[in-house]
């Protein structure tokens, strides 16, 4: 089946190219198209997991190997192993979910009228990337893959994002870009240290060829560069921007996916290659983990903005992926790289619940959202709940079993490490835990519990005056794919209104917002008004379709972890068979 790695990159690759010959006046079907390409890559991936022989994880399959540089000895190496065949069925499965989402809300979020053949185009070759980095098993293809997807990200950012989206997109691609380019002198020091590029071959020359010297400061240099796109502390300020104005298709492959590409780095390339050095550098690798797990913990119990707070979530939880790889154990490493799956699927579906929340409110400030949504909006409020909880680690949910693998990791790391520091850690890890469940169970007291009060925004159902009430407005025919849209922004990155600000109009809704009451000695009625009744409902049908897959896969790898631990502990175990 040596053919299935390379169709999952070309069909998005051939449908986005297809893309720049679409005229304008099938516009209409591009929702339709983006969702046709995304959902045949997503049975391609099925149809590599379903051939791919689980009794051999650790072998890799459906190998392609063909001259790509023959003059530099460069290949266009493809493979699949246990370790990266969960997060290629991941990455399609999202991307799909994306196009659900964007294809029955088109009106909703701005996908009608903001550009959508752009919109698919980035999309599209956004999966080629994120598809490609796990992949690869060539060092430079490897890296070709990594840095594609920072361009259409950036795009995605600046373009389709909420009012600070110009900084934040900056932000992002000044950050990564930097990291990579600290990455790339480290992948070239393995290059002229050995004389190849080749994954498979530098895996099993366990770091032969290279002194411990240089394995450490190849070591450090590649790890930079994965640790940026991580996120991990302090490497991680440009993340809460990104995420917080992203719109919802982009937070949720940027946190589902994005982010994975640099822990997936850890395990295919500087663990196995550089075993030396990640022996050395391991301590220090846990110490930097169990700090972003505190900070990111504390940091989420000090936010208003939902997406914010969401995004610095993901500091905490790669810190505990970080902290499994850096035990260099069995039990760690599989922790980690469950938790890399688990995290998708949670903080995955937490964003979509946050574009769907800031869509109804026209604001993700969790004071003004005026609590009780388990009365107002039942089916919305539950589901959030359910991804709080399996964020926050409870047993039998998927989120539960990557962080305690992880600790008990730590509580016996490999030979070699010092076990005292790492119980240590292992403790700090602890009680970034329990923060964790700290800040979600605050989130929840402000947004699902108590009595709903008035929000600060009109009724979805009434911000216009006839028509579509999420429709918006056309815009000049287009003349290219990039050319520069117009200056209102789309109903799911509306910018934020705080409660008691005056009257704002613009382009695209009216926001009206009521003035603090005055006291008065009269009672007052604990039942919201009719308008704000009307405001909101409930899940639409489009919202479950994207959801119910992520709840259902939440679900089975919670309560049954060894469907994902049995393909991904023979790698492991050959992982650090070259890490010994």
């Amino acid at each position: 089946m040596g053919w299935l790695p390379v169709a999952l990159l070309a069909v998005p690759l051939l449908g986005a190219l297809v893309l720049l010959l679409v005229p304008h006046t099938l516009r209409p079907l591009l929702h339709t198209y983006g969702l046709a390409l995304s959902g045949i890559t997503l049975a391609l991936a099925v149809l590599l997991a379903a051939t791919f022989d689980h009794g051999r994880g650790a072998r890799l399959q459906s190998q392609v190997d063909l001259p790509w540089i023959p003059g530099l000895d460069l290949r266009f190496h493809l493979g699949v192993d246990g370790i990266s065949l969960p997060l290629i069925v991941l990455t399609a499965l999202l991307t799909f979910l994306c196009f659900v989402y964007l294809c029955w809300g088109g009106a909703r979020q701005g996908f009608v009228g903001a550009r959508p053949r752009a919109l698919v185009f980035t999309l599209l070759v956004l999966e080629v990337g994120m598809i490609g980095t796990f992949l690869a098993l060539d060092l430079l293809l490897f890296f070709v893959f990594f840095e594609i997807v920072l361009v259409p990200m950036y795009f995605l950012i600046g373009i389709w994002g909420g009012e600070g989206r110009r900084a934040a997109s900056i932000k992002f691609i000044l950050y990564t870009l930097l990291g990579s380019v600290v990455m790339l002198l480290g992948l070239l020091l393995v290059w002229t240290r050995t004389g190849t590029l080749d994954i498979e071959a530098l895996s099993a020359a366990h770091g032969a060829g290279m002194p411990r010297s240089v394995q450490i400061l190849a070591f450090v240099a590649i790890g930079i560069g994965l640790a940026v796109k991580t996120p991990m502390w302090p490497l991680h300020t440009w993340l809460p921007d990104a995420h917080t104005e992203a719109p919802t298709t982009g937070s949720v492959l940027l946190a589902g996916v994005l982010l994975k590409m640099g822990t997936y780095g850890f395990a295919r390339i500087a663990i196995p290659i550089l075993p030396e050095g990640a022996m050395v550098v391991a301590p220090w690798l846990g110490a930097f983990a169990v700090v972003g797990i505190v900070y990111g913990a504390l940091a989420c119990l000090a936010q208003r903005d939902l997406k914010r707070m969401i995004a610095y979530s993901s500091v905490g939880h790669m810190g505990f992926v970080l902290l499994g790889f850096a035990t260099l154990t069995p039990v760690g490493i599989n922790g980690a790289l469950f938790a890399n799956v688990a995290h998708g699927l949670i903080t995955g579906l937490l964003f979509f619940l946050a574009g769907a929340i800031k869509d109804r409110y026209h604001t993700a400030d969790m004071p003004s959202l005026g609590g009780g949504m388990l009365a107002t909006l039942p089916r919305l409020g539950s589901v959030l709940t359910f991804a709080s909880i399996a964020s926050l680690g409870l047993p039998g949910l998927a989120g539960f079993w990557g962080e305690m693998l992880a600790l008990f990791g730590a509580f016996q790391p490999a030979n070699g490490l010092p076990r005292a520091l790492f119980l240590t850690y292992m403790v700090i890890g602890g009680l970034g835990a329990v923060l964790t469940a700290a800040y979600f169970v605050v989130m929840l007291s402000r947004v699902t519990h108590g009595r709903p009060q008035e929000a600060t925004g009109a009724p979805a159902d009434a911000r216009t005056s006839g028509g579509d009430a999420d429709a918006l407005p056309e815009e000049e025919p287009e003349e290219g794919l990039w050319e520069e849209p117009w200056e209102g922004v789309t109903p799911d990155e509306r910018p934020v209104v705080p409660l008691g600000a005056p009257e704002k109009r613009s382009a695209t809704a009216t926001l009206k917002l009521s003035p603090a009451p005055l006291p008065s000695d009269e009672p007052t009625s604990t039942e919201p008004p009719t308008g704000a009744r009307r405001m909101v409902d409930d899940i639409r049908s489009y919202e479950l379709l994207a959801w119910t897959p992520l709840v259902v896969l939440i679900l089975l790898f919670g309560l049954w972890p060894g469907l994902l631990l049995s393909l991904t502990t023979p790698a492991v175990q050959t992982l650090l068979g070259a890490a010994s």
